[in-house]
């Protein structure tokens, strides 16, 4: 059986310079990061003495557009990587399969490039803004840019200049599992009276997938003369915004139950509660972080920030993510609350996972209708055309 290559590309305004990348997803392997390789193809005699140039940019936004007053920006936008793409420059760097396939099939006018991610480069997180937020939605971004001028300082026209959004991301463990499951065992005791109220709360595992049901075992233990009149049961999204040293979190997925209850004083309670934490239903609810443009079909809530051993999460630029499942005893109106979290990681699967845990987690995760393909049957590459991360002409600049 033939396998056909898909290969996504953008073409400027002006039709005369077509930018193709192999995928628009790219893989943080901790160890390593998926390299950006593409090609780019110009038409015959439009150059005329002028270049290509081709740059990986970032876009971190930590503030609102609106709040931008006398010169004062909440964004910072680097270019991580720049080269002169055509004519090239550079020594050829081996090219992979794909670039192989396109450079043969568009001949000459085909010119391949690489960049790499530089190491602890944040991943692709972008913050839901509110109903009256305007500008562009907070997070990091990175889009592949690709312009026509003199030199590289030569901004170019907005014509001859291409931008191709792509997203850097995590996946789980190829295996996931633990030989100890993630809990947490709290007490609480009362000033005017004796004895206390034990929670135990354990989760059927440490790693999640997206659009998997999070299941909490809670055994409560009531050796007070207190009542619990109700459980509650949130999951929570820890954001840390490292350049501005901010922390908050957000429900993004919530339960309340009376069963069982009032607990009252010598009995005991054992319940599984599941929770499933998606991004459609925080689809109205402002600051909850993504894993991609809002206006995406398979967009999913932001994945757990995993770091190399040794190496820290703030020190990447970025936004660092992560999750807990978070239980709330109510003890009355004198009894206060108890409460305990329980951290876990929400990741996307990962490619080396079983087939059928595969298809059942792909099937929340991705829409049906991915947009429209072009077929070319003889050399096996399907191209798809970056619909749905075509900007505005106002973004081109």
């Amino acid at each position: 059986m033939v396998v056909a290559v898909k290969v996504f590309k953008k073409t400027t305004p002006n039709g005369k310079v077509t930018v193709y990348l192999s995928k628009r997803d790219f893989i943080d392997h901790l160890g390593h990061t998926d390299p950006i390789d593409g090609v780019v193809y110009v038409e015959d005699g439009y150059l005329q003495g002028r270049k290509v140039y081709c740059s990986v940019v970032t876009v971190y936004r930590y503030g609102r557009e609106e709040d931008e007053v006398m010169g004062v920006k909440f964004s910072k936008e680097i270019s991580i990587a720049s080269a002169q793409v055509a004519p090239s420059k550079r020594d050829k760097d081996p090219m992979t399969a794909v670039q192989e396939k396109l450079v043969k099939k568009m001949g000459p006018n085909a010119y391949p490039f690489t960049f790499n991610f530089p190491e602890m480069a944040p991943c692709s997180v972008t913050l839901q803004p509110g109903e009256d937020d305007q500008g562009k939605p907070l997070g990091v971004e990175y889009y592949v840019k690709c312009w026509v001028g003199n030199n590289e300082d030569d901004k170019g026209h907005k014509r001859s200049t291409i931008q191709l959004a792509i997203k850097k991301l995590q996946y789980a463990p190829v295996v996931r599992g633990s030989t100890r499951l993630p809990s947490s065992l709290v007490s609480k005791g009362f000033t005017f009276s004796s004895g206390k109220i034990n929670l135990e709360v354990t989760l059927d595992k440490d790693i999640y997938y997206h659009g998997e049901k999070i299941g909490a075992n809670i055994m409560i233990s009531n050796n007070s003369r207190k009542q619990v009149r109700n459980i509650k049961a949130y999951v929570v999204q820890h954001c840390e915004v490292t350049m501005v040293n901010a922390q908050f979190s957000k429900y993004v997925a919530s339960l309340e139950t009376r069963e069982g209850c009032p607990i009252t004083p010598g009995a005991s309670f054992t319940k599984v509660i599941y929770l499933i934490p998606l991004a459609s239903s925080n689809k109205d609810r402002r600051g909850v972080a993504l894993d991609g443009r809002l206006r995406d079909d398979d967009v999913n809530l932001a994945s757990s920030t995993l770091v190399p051993e040794g190496k820290c999460p703030i020190d990447a630029i970025g936004i660092v993510i992560s999750y807990s499942f978070r239980v709330k005893l109510n003890c009355g109106t004198l009894g206060g609350e108890l409460m305990t979290d329980v951290p876990f990681k929400l990741l996307n699967p990962a490619p080396g996972m079983t087939e059928k845990e595969r298809s059942v987690t792909m099937k929340k995760m991705k829409s049906v209708d991915r947009g429209r393909y072009e077929n070319d049957d003889d050399d096996n590459i399907v191209f798809e055309d970056f619909a749905r991360f075509r900007m505005s002409r106002d973004e081109i600049e």
